[in-house]
C-alpha cells in the first residue's frame, strides 16, 4: 500500500516514510479519539509495513501521533463517519461527547459548542466561540460548514482555546476537519442509499494522475427527503433534506520540495425547517383561535400549524489554495483561500396559522484568509512553528418584517382581554391619537432593515518545543491579535403605534398641543413639568399607557450616528505554557496553561440599541422626560428609543489541563483534567420579541474528558468517551433573566457519554467482511436553559424545562473483496424523544414553544470502491 498524499505540511515526497505510512493509517481510524490502523497490504518498494495502533493528527500543526499529541483532542475517521452515517457537522455530536450542535428555526441557525461553550446562531455579527477550519480554512459561520460531509479523512475536534496554533478566534475550541487529497493512483467510490421519508442519498470521487506531476479529485454528493414534519393546514412537509455539494481539487507536485493543492466548491441547500411545537398555550393561545388559526399542542406529533411553508436557502462556495515548501528541515505553508456565503430565510415566526407575523433576511458573507507559516524538523532540542494569518471579511444584511391580515384582530383581541373591555377597537386610539383609520397593524411591512459589517484582522502566532532529554518537551506559544470592524446598521418601523411615545402624546394633548419637543417641555415651569410627568406616568390618569404592551417595534437609532462611530477595536495577548512527559512507550502526560482571545461581536439586528450612558431614557421612555445623555443632547433620540446592546466586548478565555494518554496491546486510554474560565462570554439569547446581546461578567467549567479504545479480540472494538462537565456562573448581573452569578449555566448536562461497538467478522481469506456496529450517546438530564425572558419572569423564574438525551445508532456492512459494499443502518434506532431547545412564543406572553428532536429514521445503500 502507497500513500502519496497528506494534509499539514510536508510534501509527500520528500517526508519520511514513517509520517506518510502514519497519515495513511489516520484514514483507517475507528475510534472516535483512538484509531488503530488495520492489517497492511504488502508495501511498496519505498516504503514500510505500517505500525499498528497509530493514528496522526494535525491538531498542533504538525504531524504528531495522537498518543503524542498534548492536547485534549478527539477524532473521527472518515471510515467511523461511514460506519456511523455522519453525514454532517450537526450528527458529529454523537461521537466526540465534549461537542454539542444546537439548531434552532432553520437550517442555517446552528451553533457549536465546546465544554459548554459556544455561539453565534441568528446573528451573523456575532463570530462563533468555535472555530471551524476545513482543509485548513476557516469557515467564519456556522452555516458555511453544515453541508453533507464529502471525502472525508478525518475530523479532529480541538477542546479549549487554540488561538496559538490556528490564528485566528477559537476561545472555546476547534473543529478542524481534513479531507482526502488527490491521489496518484487512480481510485474512487460511488454510492447510492434510500431511507425513510423517500430519503435518497447519492455521493461519489473520483482520483487519479493527470501527468506524473499533476492528480485530480473530483467528489460531490446529492440527498434529498421528504420531511418528517406536517404543516397541518397547509397539508405541507416541513424538515425536508434537499441539498448538493461538488468539489474539484488539483495536486501539484513538480519536485520534492514543493507541493500544491487547489480546491474549489459548491453547497447549496434548498431547504423547509424547522417543526415547532408549543409546550404551554399561554392566556394569548384564545386569540389565535379567535381569528381562526391554531398552534401545535401535541409536541412529538411533528405536526405543526403555519400560514406558510418555510424557506431557507444556503450557497456556500469558495476555494483555496495550499502551498508547501520544503527546504532543508523547514517547511513553508501557505494557504490562500477566498469564499462566498449566502442565506436567504423566508418563514411564519410566529409559528401559528395565523396569517400575524412573518420575517424575511437576506444575508451575504464575503470572506478573504491568507495564513502563512513556518515549521521546523530538527533533529536537535528545538523546534518551532512561526506563523501569520489575516482576515478580511464583509457582512451585509437585508431584513424585513411584515404583518399579516390576522394581526389587527389578533391585536385587538389582546387588546379586549388586557383592558377588559369587550368594545375596545384600534379605530378608537387611531382617532384619538391622529393615526389614519385601520392603520394600527395594518397588514404590509412592518420593519425594514439595512445592516453592514467590515471586519479586518491580523495575528501572529507561533510555539517553542524545547527537548533538553528525550521524552520531555517544553513548549510555549503565543498570539497577538488586532481585530477592528466597522459596522452600520438603519432601519425603519412602519408601526404607526409604535413610533408615538405614549407619555409624550399625553403631555401634549395635556397641554393642547403646545408641547410637542422635548425644549418646549423644558421651557415650562418646574412645578408644571413636575405635574404633567406625575399625570403622564401614572397609568389610572394616563390610559394610553396600557397600549405599551403592543408597541412592539420602535423607531431605530441609525449607527453610525454624532455619538456612537460604529467601530470596535481589539488586541490581545494570548499564550500556552505547557510540559509534556513520554515515561515510557506507552505512557504519555502533559500539564499546560493556556489562554484564548475572541474579538468583539456586533448586534446585527433590529434589537441594537445604544449603550445605557450614550443614552438614558426617560421614565416610559419618553423624550420630554429623558434625562441628560449625548444622544439626547444631540437631538438624535427617536421615539420610544431604550438602552441595549451595539455590541459585546471581546471573550477571554483561560485553562488549565492536565492530561494522560496511555497505550498498550489491546488498550488505548486518554484522560484530561480541566479548569477552564472565559471573562466576558458572548451571551445572545431570544427574549421574545427580540435578542439580547451582552457580555456574561465570568463563566467557568472543571470537567474530565475520558476517551478508551479496547480490543479484546481480533474484529472486536469496544470504545468509550465521557466527558464531565461542572460549568458556574461565576458573574452574570445582567442576564435577560435577571442575576445569575453562581448559578449553573444552563444547557450543559452533567454527563456526556458516547460508546460504541464495532465487530468485523472474516469470510476466511476471501476477504470479504461483514461490519457491524452500534453506538450510544448520552447527555444526562439538565435545564435547557436557565429560564425564558418571558414565560420564567412571571414565575419567578421557576419552571425550567429539562432534557435527557439517549440515542443508539447501528449499521450492518458487507463489504466484498471486489469493493462492493452493502449496508443498511439505523438512526435514534429506539426513537428516543426529547427537546432541542425552547423559546418565548412571539408576540404572545405566556406561550413557550420548542423544536422537538429528529424521529428514528433507517435506511440501506450500496456502495463501490475501485
Amino acid at each position: 500500500m502507497k500513500f502519496t498524499a497528506f494534509a499539514g505540511g510536508a510534501s509527500s515526497r520528500a517526508a519520511t516514510a514513517r509520517l506518510a505510512l502514519l497519515a495513511g493509517a489516520a484514514t483507517v481510524a475507528l475510534a472516535p479519539s483512538v484509531a488503530f490502523a488495520q492489517d497492511a497490504e504488502a508495501p511498496a518498494d519505498d516504503t514500510e509495513v505500517v505500525e499498528e495502533n497509530v493514528i496522526v493528527v494535525t491538531a498542533t500543526k504538525r504531524e504528531q501521533t495522537l498518543q503524542e499529541t498534548p492536547i485534549s483532542v478527539s477524532v473521527t475517521s472518515g471510515e467511523t463517519l461511514e460506519q456511523a452515517q455522519i453525514r454532517d457537522v450537526l450528527d458529529l455530536q454523537t461521537v466526540a461527547p465534549s461537542l454539542r450542535v444546537s439548531q434552532l428555526q432553520n437550517s442555517s441557525s446552528s451553533t457549536f459548542i465546546i465544554r459548554g461553550f459556544g455561539n453565534g446562531d441568528n446573528n451573523f455579527g456575532i463570530e462563533p466561540s468555535v472555530g471551524v477550519f476545513i482543509d485548513g480554512v476557516f469557515r467564519s459561520r456556522s452555516a458555511s460548514s453544515l453541508n453533507d460531509l464529502a471525502n472525508v479523512q478525518r475530523i479532529e475536534v480541538l477542546n479549549g482555546p487554540q488561538s496559538t496554533l490556528f490564528g485566528k478566534n477559537a476561545s472555546a475550541g476547534v473543529i478542524s476537519v481534513v479531507t482526502r487529497a488527490p491521489q496518484f493512483q487512480f481510485g474512487g467510490s460511488i454510492e447510492a442509499g434510500y431511507g425513510e421519508f423517500n430519503d435518497i442519498r447519492v455521493k461519489g470521487d473520483i482520483t487519479g494522475p493527470i501527468t506524473d506531476t499533476i492528480a485530480f479529485a473530483l467528489d460531490g454528493s446529492y440527498n434529498k427527503r421528504d420531511g418528517y414534519g406536517r404543516i397541518v393546514n397547509l397539508d405541507e412537509e416541513v424538515n425536508d433534506r434537499n441539498r448538493y455539494t461538488a468539489r474539484g481539487q488539483l495536486l501539484f507536485e513538480p519536485s520534492d520540495s514543493l507541493r500544491i493543492r487547489a480546491i474549489a466548491d459548491y453547497g447549496k441547500i434548498d431547504e423547509s425547517c424547522c417543526v415547532v411545537s408549543t409546550l404551554i398555550a399561554g392566556p394569548t393561545a384564545p386569540a389565535v383561535f379567535g381569528v381562526g388559526g391554531a398552534l401545535s399542542t401535541d409536541f412529538f406529533s411533528y405536526d405543526t400549524f403555519l400560514n406558510q411553508v418555510p424557506v431557507n436557502e444556503v450557497e456556500n462556495y469558495g476555494g483555496s489554495i495550499q502551498g508547501d515548501l520544503e527546504f532543508g528541515a523547514l517547511t513553508l505553508t501557505s494557504i490562500t483561500a477566498y469564499r462566498e456565503l449566502k442565506n436567504f430565510v423566508d418563514q411564519d415566526v410566529d409559528f401559528t396559522s395565523a396569517d400575524i407575523v412573518r420575517e424575511v433576511r437576506d444575508q451575504k458573507v464575503e470572506t478573504f484568509t491568507q495564513e502563512l507559516r513556518i515549521t521546523s524538523d530538527f533533529d536537535g532540542p528545538f523546534n518551532f512553528l512561526l506563523g501569520g494569518f489575516f482576515f478580511d471579511e464583509t457582512v451585509t444584511q437585508d431584513s424585513a418584517l411584515s404583518t399579516g391580515a390576522a394581526a389587527r384582530p389578533f391585536f385587538t383581541l389582546l387588546a379586549r382581554a388586557a383592558t377588559r373591555n369587550p368594545a375596545f377597537t384600534f379605530n378608537g386610539v387611531e382617532a384619538g391619537l391622529g393615526l389614519p383609520q385601520n392603520s394600527i397593524f395594518s397588514a404590509g411591512a412592518l420593519t425594514s432593515e439595512v445592516y453592514s459589517m467590515d471586519n479586518t484582522s491580523w495575528s501572529v502566532f507561533g510555539t517553542v518545543d524545547f527537548e533538553p532529554v528525550d521524552g520531555l518537551v517544553f513548549t510555549g506559544g503565543f498570539n497577538y491579535t488586532k481585530d477592528k470592524k466597522d459596522f452600520a446598521l438603519q432601519g425603519t418601523a412602519f408601526d404607526e403605534l409604535a413610533n408615538i411615545n405614549l407619555v409624550d402624546a399625553f403631555i401634549t394633548g395635556a397641554t393642547g398641543g403646545t408641547v410637542r419637543t422635548r425644549q418646549q417641555f423644558l421651557g415650562l415651569p418646574v412645578l408644571t413639568q413636575q405635574a404633567l410627568a406625575a399625570a403622564a406616568t401614572n397609568p389610572t390618569v394616563n390610559p394610553l399607557l396600557g397600549l405599551s404592551a403592543f408597541q412592539f417595534q420602535p423607531p431605530f437609532l441609525t449607527i453610525p450616528n454624532a455619538v456612537e462611530d460604529g467601530k470596535t477595536r481589539d488586541d490581545d495577548l494570548s499564550y500556552t505554557l505547557r510540559v509534556a512527559y513520554q515515561f515510557n512507550d506507552s505512557i504519555n502526560a502533559y500539564f499546560s496553561y493556556a489562554t484564548g482571545f475572541k474579538a468583539s461581536s456586533i448586534n446585527l439586528s433590529r434589537d441594537s440599541r445604544p449603550a445605557f450612558g450614550d443614552f438614558i431614557p426617560g421614565p416610559g421612555r419618553s423624550t420630554f422626560l429623558a434625562p441628560a445623555s449625548p444622544i439626547t443632547n444631540g437631538g438624535l433620540n427617536v421615539a420610544n428609543l431604550t438602552t441595549g446592546s451595539r455590541f459585546a466586548g471581546p471573550e477571554e478565555a483561560e485553562v488549565w489541563e492536565l492530561g494522560v494518554k496511555g497505550q498498550w496491546d489491546g488498550l488505548n486510554v486518554n484522560l484530561a483534567l480541566f479548569d477552564q474560565t472565559l471573562q466576558g462570554f458572548q451571551s445572545f439569547l431570544f427574549t421574545g420579541t427580540g435578542f439580547q446581546l451582552n457580555n456574561a461578567g465570568e463563566q467557568s467549567v472543571k470537567g474530565i474528558e475520558l476517551d478508551t479504545r479496547i480490543q479484546p479480540s481480533d474484529g472486536l472494538v469496544f470504545t468509550f468517551a465521557m466527558t464531565y462537565l461542572d460549568p458556574l456562573f461565576d458573574s452574570f448581573t445582567d442576564s435577560p433573566v435577571g442575576d445569575l452569578s453562581g448559578l449553573r449555566p444552563g444547557g450543559i448536562p452533567e454527563f456526556n457519554i458516547a460508546t460504541s461497538a464495532t465487530y468485523t467478522h472474516e469470510f476466511g481469506d476471501s476477504g470479504n467482511r461483514l461490519i457491524t456496529r452500534v453506538d450510544y450517546s448520552h447527555e444526562s438530564n439538565t435545564d435547557i436553559n436557565n429560564g425564558l425572558p418571558t414565560f420564567n419572569a412571571a414565575l419567578g423564574n421557576t419552571q425550567i424545562f429539562r432534557r435527557e438525551v439517549n440515542l443508539v445508532n447501528a449499521s450492518m456492512t458487507l463489504a466484498l473483496d471486489s469493493g462492493l459494499e452493502l449496508g443498511v443502518w439505523a438512526r435514534n434506532l429506539l426513537d428516543d424523544q426529547y427537546i432541542l431547545t425552547v423559546f418565548d412564543g412571539v408576540a404572545q406572553s405566556g406561550t413557550v414553544s420548542g423544536y422537538p428532536s429528529s424521529p428514528r429514521t433507517w435506511g440501506g445503500l450500496v456502495r463501490f470502491k475501485f
